[in-house]
């Protein structure tokens, strides 16, 4: 079973800043929400109508007034002595006598108002009452604002236009809005990164990668000491374009160029300038270089890239005001404009540089491009010990077995492996993450969870173990062939049964090689065949890897006696759609080589697998009563491995290297030049 692994995205998140300006709540925890503002304001407006429907006020001549405080229906009383006014609140048990029929209409405060002839007059007729006929009754002297009446008035009126003029602000991107109403869609969502806010990525923060960084380098140089080249009359860079598969830390590499030359970080994605606004993209564009320029020197990082880069006229629209065409015309002429743009350098990110428009790449925008691959060996060593740090490991926990366990991984899946692991001890309940933990992790990304439940049959689980013994045994003999890890037949994922090997990262790959792999994909058919005499699904998976790599031997890498030194692979990307570039009769001829060549690997599959039937033999009870065999149990039966893993070489010759590095001739020997 070939590793191969999802890409995911690079879990090296850096800070969010707080938004400059703003009137928002910058504690991330804590986020808040601008609708709380038009509940408030709503509660507040219902509130004073329905306060003001409360205090309902009856006027009533002075005799009357008399008349209510000598039957005892007045509860309290204010006389506002600046106008001679008197407003005195009637007992709930007695509003229908004053009210009549209307007592309802003025609420459960119901008041009267008098003009009094004066307050002297009126404080004596009242303490007179009080103290001949004993009424309890409240009694206060107070005077009336003209202002504040005038703003009870009219503060539901200035409420509203306050509220419309803050949403209009907001609408138009001012201050409570920063930019996000429907009049500032032109603005740029970038992300800014300031150079004092918070801490720094750098170059110790990525791991791997040493060829990028190099490259990079120079930028960081421009950057700080951007005066040691204008000097000469060079030209600082306009930008950098970061390409390779996902996961493997462009973004990350980015904001260490970045932190490395301490400037501001500018950080968008090329999704966020494409709306369905016709100019928005376009706006944004400039809003984004305007605000570059004034944080010079700077760098602005835009990831996807591709979003609005695709080549023009490629597009599925097929009409003439496109709005991602525009956007992208207006990048080009941002970038290699009449206008300067100095100290400020484009770093792009993507993953489909073929289809990203050719005005774009030339010389000017982007000056350079650096290809961010997959980590190697050694790089991904390095990945692991950066994630490994937090983790709580045992002495069981070997990197070296870890990198050549992952090989195709990115960095954002090692870091996936290892939080992986560490929930798989943790749901066991272990106290240290051990290697088998780790082993489970990739297990599990690779293939699937374990199906354990499945129903199989006795029968079907014994031709199970003969198929999956048939491809360990081959991978032990072969010597080309990629070493064995272990072996199970409890269902994984689709699969009944897997296989894990140690794929070898060969950078010059031979036939010979490529002939030894073909031959352990069959291990599996062959071992049907022969120990159970009925063939069955089981190898289809092995079959179609088997057939594409035998016409890629044929068709792309002239890896053929018959069709030697030819090639038919279009490197250009444009597949053949019309014709074919070879005959009908070489189509059967190829046909024909790979239908030989694959015989000729099942029949030496068969031969090796008839040649050490025993072992064979050993292998398939084991798996049937252990369910899961590793490296070590073929060593116990077939014996030691005669050939050392490629891997393996390499690790060795780095541990050898800082002892003893090895003398490099000054002169290397001539091919012999033949006689006449």
């Amino acid at each position: 079973m070939e590793n191969s692994n999802p890409n995911h995205q690079d879990n090296n998140k850096a800070r969010k800043p707080g938004r400059p300006g703003g009137l928002g709540n910058t504690n991330p925890n804590q986020p808040f929400n601008v609708y709380w503002i038009y509940a408030i304001l709503s509660m507040v407006l219902i509130g004073m109508f329905f306060f003001g429907q409360n205090k309902n006020i009856k006027r009533v001549d002075w005799s009357d007034f008399q008349e209510y405080v000598n039957d005892n229906r007045i509860e309290s009383v204010v006389v506002y002595s600046n106008k001679d006014i008197a407003e005195a609140k009637v007992r709930p048990e007695s509003a229908s006598y004053v009210f009549g029929e209307n007592a309802g209409r003025f609420g459960a405060n119901p008041f009267i108002q008098v003009n009094i002839p004066s307050t002297q007059g009126t404080s004596e007729f009242l303490d007179t009452v009080k103290r001949e006929k004993g009424y309890d009754i409240k009694v206060r002297f107070d005077t009336t604002s003209e202002i504040w009446s005038m703003l009870l008035t009219f503060a539901p009126f200035l409420l509203i236009i306050v509220f419309w003029i803050w949403m209009m602000r907001r609408m138009q991107g001012g201050p409570g809005g920063a930019g996000s109403g429907i009049f500032s869609v032109g603005k740029s969502k970038a992300q800014l990164f300031d150079k004092d806010a918070g801490p720094r990525v750098t170059f110790k923060d990525v791991a791997g990668l040493s060829e990028a960084k190099e490259e990079v380098q120079e930028i960081v140089e421009f950057l700080k000491h951007p005066g040691n080249y204008t000097s000469l009359g060079g030209k600082i860079p306009k930008g950098a374009l970061l390409v390779g598969p996902p996961g493997t830390g462009k973004t990350l590499l980015a904001k260490a160029v970045a932190g490395e030359a301490n400037v501001p970080f500018f950080s968008i994605s090329g999704s966020d300038f494409v709306e369905m606004f016709v100019g928005v993209g376009a706006s944004r564009v400039r809003d984004l270089f305007r605000q570059a320029k004034e944080k010079s020197p700077c760098i602005v990082f835009i990831d996807e890239i591709d979003a609005v880069g695709r080549a023009r006229g490629k597009n599925v629209n097929f009409g003439s005001n496109d709005e991602r065409e525009n956007t992208l015309n207006q990048l080009l002429t941002e970038m290699d404009g009449f206008g300067s743009n100095s100290g400020v350098i484009i770093l792009a990110a993507t993953n489909r540089v073929d289809i990203l428009d050719k005005a774009l790449l030339r010389a000017g925008r982007f000056d350079r491009q650096i290809y961010v691959e997959l980590p190697d060996l050694n790089d991904r060593k390095d990945i692991f010990k950066v994630h490994l740090r937090p983790i709580k490991i045992d002495e069981s926990v070997d990197v070296d077995f870890l990198a050549r366990q992952t090989p195709g991984f990115s960095g954002a899946d090692i870091a996936n492996v290892c939080n992986e692991a560490a929930l798989i001890a943790a749901r066991n309940k272990k106290k240290f993450v051990e290697r088998d933990d780790f082993i489970s992790a990739v297990d599990r990304i690779i293939g699937g969870l374990e199906k354990k439940n499945k129903i199989i049959t006795q029968e079907e689980k014994k031709a199970i173990a003969i198929h999956e013994a048939g491809h360990a045994t081959l991978s032990w003999f072969l010597e080309h062939a990629n070493p064995l890890v272990k072996v199970t037949i409890v269902p994984r994922g689709k699969a009944l049964g897997a296989a894990w090997y140690l794929p070898e990262e060969r950078q010059i790959t031979t036939k010979d090689q490529m002939l030894d792999e073909m031959c352990a994909l069959l291990g599996g058919r062959a071992a049907e065949e022969l120990f159970i005499g009925k063939i069955s699904s089981g190898a289809m998976n092995d079959l179609e890897r088997v057939t594409k790599q035998a016409y890629g031997m044929i068709t792309y890498l002239g890896m053929s006696d018959k069709l030697p030194n030819l090639s038919y692979y279009d490197s250009s990307g444009q597949e053949y759609t019309f014709q074919k570039p070879f005959s009908e009769s070489t189509a059967e001829l190829i046909d024909a080589e790979v239908k030989r060549m694959i015989a000729e690997q099942y029949d030496r599959a068969k031969e090796l697998l008839s040649r050490h039937a025993e072992g064979h033999g050993q292998l398939a009870r084991i798996l049937l009563e252990k369910e899961i065999i590793y490296a070590e149990n073929l060593e116990q039966i077939f014996g030691k491995r005669p050939w050392a893993s490629r891997s393996q070489e390499i690790l060795q010759s780095n541990e050898e290297k800082p002892h003893s590095e090895k003398e490099v001739p000054d002169t290397l020997p001539l091919p012999p030049v033949p006689s006449e």
